[in-house]
């Protein structure tokens, strides 16, 4: 395979990754979105969850596209996942007069 179709398809897998990333990325806050006591709040979360669903099924259709192409067939389910970084709060430094 010439260089840059080898190139191309990186391309396409690289962008496709960023994609189910980003997917499950919001797919995460819209159920963080669900524990709000605000009812449109709530509502709004259901609405993304549903458009995240046929985001992702559109992405198992490019994964299963890029599989044939390259001939390394990955299931949606087995890409590698952001891992979450959570921020630690600063520790407090005592203040001058006391």
């Amino acid at each position: 395979m010439e260089s840059k179709e080898q190139q191309l398809m990186e391309l396409l897998g690289l962008t496709a990754r960023s994609l189910t990333h980003l997917t499950a990325s919001m797919t995460s806050m819209s159920f963080e979105l669900l524990r709000s006591n605000d009812p449109v709040t709530r509502d709004a979360g259901r609405r993304m969850i549903d458009r995240m669903a046929t985001i992702s099924t559109g992405l198992d259709e490019h994964w299963r596209l890029i599989g044939e192409l390259t001939g390394v067939h990955v299931a949606h389910e087995q890409i590698e996942t952001i891992q979450e970084i959570q921020l630690q709060a600063q520790p407090r430094l005592p203040s001058n007069g006391s």
